[in-house]
């Protein structure tokens, strides 16, 4: 006798529960953006602020706020100061803030820094871990680059689903072209990485309602979902972004993608299958007969995740919390957000 987590026959209404679940994301991204915008903001690590990163263990720990008087008294500016250590190990990451390049010397500063630890704790006290130095011209380019790899990753998987799930790839090198001439004009007035991105989902699903790519729409608007929403709960813990933060968002885009790309190729075969059926039922029946496969993998990745997590060491944990963020989020909305958007266009589409 087989066992089965999920049985073949389970019904579940998920349609049906839909305005509910809009609630509960609509909740999540208020307190992302409220954090994003008025409370802690983003949280750059020294990959694109510029400045060091010293991580240290402490055969005796004074405590966080002693170690940064300590430091304070030896005018070096400490910008973030976070506890890393479990049970007896004492070990700290401590960012300094960047300057001026003649002030960021490597070398110097690093060893300033140690030796104001060991003056203060002892030579046998302070153990320097690891250190990272990236000057503040280098950390800007770091930061442009990483914002023009999730622009480029957002701009192919625009091309796949409009060409893909709504079989119209003519129209959909229309709406790439139209998309580029667009940035093209915002790109003349110099501005930020940032404004070309907010400007590329804009035009993108404005011209996805003008032209009536529903299968495009819903999975554009699940992705920016689950985006802001990982980003705003780092922001709202105060973690640090640093490059492997853009590796976790890159990957949580792509999982996240392919969660909602699996349920609409049910709806689009059962679409076919059963045409008297209304569309909430068979959007509702593809659902349900995806779900454990997408339990499944989403179960058996978060839990490498979590093994990730908790034995991965400091270093991996905050790239790992990312992806358990969001790829549970991600899971939750190629169920709940991504196929109930589908049918509410497709519900306007009729009545227009």
């Amino acid at each position: 006798m087989s066992f089965e987590i999920i049985k073949p026959d389970v019904n579940i209404n998920f349609i049906g529960n839909r305005y509910k679940a809009f609630v509960f994301s609509g909740l999540l991204i208020a307190v992302s953006l409220f954090s994003l915008l008025f409370h802690q903001g983003l949280n750059l690590g020294v990959d694109f602020r510029g400045g060091l990163l010293l991580q240290v263990r402490l055969a005796d720990d004074p405590g966080p706020e002693r170690l940064r008087d300590i430091l304070n008294a030896g005018n070096l500016a400490v910008s973030s100061l976070q506890s890393i250590g479990e049970g007896e190990e004492n070990e700290y990451i401590i960012n300094f803030s960047g300057g001026d390049e003649s002030s960021l010397q490597g070398q110097s500063l690093s060893q300033t820094a140690a030796s104001v630890l060991t003056d203060a704790l002892g030579d046998d006290n302070v153990t320097i871990r690891r250190e990272e130095m990236v000057g503040p011209k280098v950390g800007q380019d770091l930061r442009q680059k990483a914002l023009y790899a999730i622009y480029y990753s957002i701009l192919i998987i625009i091309i796949y689903l409009s060409g893909r799930f709504e079989k119209k790839w003519f129209i959909s090198a229309i709406f790439v072209a139209i998309l580029l001439a667009a940035l093209n004009i915002v790109g003349l007035l110099s501005v930020g990485v940032g404004t070309l991105i907010l400007t590329a989902l804009m035009v993108t699903l404005i011209t996805c309602y003008i032209m009536k790519f529903s299968f495009a729409l819903g999975g554009i608007l699940a992705l920016i979902h689950d985006v802001l929403i990982t980003v705003g709960v780092f922001s709202l813990l105060n973690k640090e972004i640093t490059l492997s933060f853009v590796a976790a968002i890159l990957t949580i885009i792509g999982y996240s993608l392919n969660d909602s790309i699996v349920v609409f190729d049910r709806i689009r075969e059962n679409t076919q299958r059963f045409r008297k059926l209304e569309l909430a039922s068979v959007i509702n029946k593809s659902i349900n007969e995806t779900l454990s496969r997408t339990i499944l993998t989403s179960g058996t990745t978060l839990l490498a995740l979590v093994c990730l997590y908790f034995l991965g060491g400091p270093v991996n944990r905050d790239f790992a919390l990312a992806l358990i963020i969001g790829i549970g989020i991600g899971t939750f909305s190629s169920i709940f957000l991504a196929s109930p958007i589908l049918l509410l266009w497709e519900k306007k589409k009729i009545a227009g």
